[in-house]
């Protein structure tokens, strides 16, 4: 391990620095609400991506721009660091799942101490929060000990698939990555495991004919497909944290058709890294027993679980410590969802959930605390200037 000097923050100066700027931070975190940015959409990630750039470059980063094939794009940032200094990965991602227009029937409204807005949540705050935490390290602590790299990818809520490359090289190059994806429940806890994600399409060929006249001469794919959905949902596996959930179905081409083609879409959940090669198999292995249909299976479980490593909890301790110091009391989590920081814990001491404390990721009424970009602040500060606490395992 790399011997560094580290400097503190006190607490105390820690908090007022923050508090005096917590205006600053609720004007930003309306600016980014206010642009919506669904992944789906790239060029409405554009406005998003300029104002994050600029926020960056005003404090000091070196900012590259990276284009996106199919997506808004990207930005990868980087504290001025000399050749041998250690760094630290800080992920989050600007796009959402809500549609251009949700403004107008779900607009920005702040109340009782609660920031309502669509990606309020599910993540922008959990920027507001990065960039302050990186004002306070450079107004309170000087130079960065172990240099900060920032990723802010525009694909994370359709998979991150453009994005992983990047981050998975980077990840194998950091001390540890912290992810800024907001919190679990009203207490804020962080998240040191999540279940990897899959996604997979079963489709059924059959044989069309007339129901009336001839319904032997057909082949229902209907009828196939409600056998292959029970095999689906009997894979699921509550004590292993494995669920198979069948979330679409469609088919058919008229009642009186004996169905010739249906399809169903499934969302794979799974805790543990090595139930994934059995898990994939057993889907793809799925075998029709309806004479005279086939099956046709496509997917994979494309976000590998984040799992409670070594290296996480090692990481986790840390933040404990340092959320101690502030007055917080944190826990730590297991999510069901999935987020970059699945790929960062394959190869670097990951800790998510760091960004806002609030409710109502993807559901009406999204919110976020107000005063939790104070606390999420300094508790990130603080981490951000920590040293590294034990190898990448």
């Amino acid at each position: 391990m790399t011997t560094l000097q580290i400097p503190t923050l006190a607490t105390s100066r820690l908090l007022d620095y923050l508090h005096r700027r917590r205006g600053e931070m609720q004007t930003l975190l309306e600016t980014l609400v206010q642009i919506e940015t669904p992944s789906t959409v790239p060029a409405a990630q554009v406005p998003m991506l300029t104002v994050l750039a600029q926020e960056l470059r005003r404090r000091q980063f070196r900012v590259r721009s990276l284009s996106g094939r199919n997506t808004g794009g990207h930005l990868f940032a980087i504290a001025p660091r000399t050749p041998q200094q250690p760094a630290q990965l800080l992920i989050g991602h600007c796009d959402t799942v809500w549609p251009v227009g949700t403004l107008a029937h779900m607009p920005l409204t702040i109340s009782q101490g609660k920031l309502y807005g669509p990606g309020s949540y599910d993540m922008k705050a959990g920027l507001v929060i990065l960039l302050f935490a990186l004002d306070a390290v450079q107004a309170l602590g000087g130079d960065w000990p172990i240099a900060p790299a920032v990723v802010i990818n525009s694909d994370e809520e359709i998979g991150s698939g453009e994005s992983t490359q990047l981050i998975r090289r980077l990840a194998q190059v950091c001390d540890r990555a912290l992810i800024f994806e907001p919190s679990l429940g009203p207490q804020g806890h962080l998240k040191t495991a999540r279940k990897g994600v899959g996604r997979f399409t079963v489709t059924v060929f059959g044989q069309a004919a007339h129901a009336g006249l001839d319904p032997d001469k057909g082949a229902s794919a209907i009828l196939e497909l409600s056998h292959v959905i029970q095999q689906l949902f009997a894979l699921n596996d509550p004590d292993r944290g494995i669920t198979v959930n069948v979330g679409t179905i469609d088919g058919g081409l008229r009642p009186n058709v004996v169905a010739p083609q249906s399809r169903a879409v499934v969302d794979v959940r799974v805790l543990h890294g090595a139930d994934v090669p059995t898990l994939e198999a057993a889907i793809h292995g799925l075998q029709p027993t309806t004479p005279g249909t086939r099956l046709e299976i496509s997917g994979r479980i494309g976000r590998p679980p984040m799992e409670a490593t070594p290296g996480n909890q090692h990481l986790w301790q840390l933040a404990q410590t340092v959320a101690a110091d502030l007055g917080l009391d944190l826990a730590q989590e297991t999510a069901g969802g999935g987020s970059d920081g699945n790929t960062t814990s394959l190869y670097t001491p990951t800790l998510d959930g760091l960004g806002a404390v609030g409710d109502g990721a993807h559901a009406p009424g999204e919110f976020v605390y107000l005063d939790s970009l104070i606390e999420r602040a300094a508790l990130t500060a603080k981490l951000l200037i920590a040293a590294p606490v034990n190898p990448k395992t």
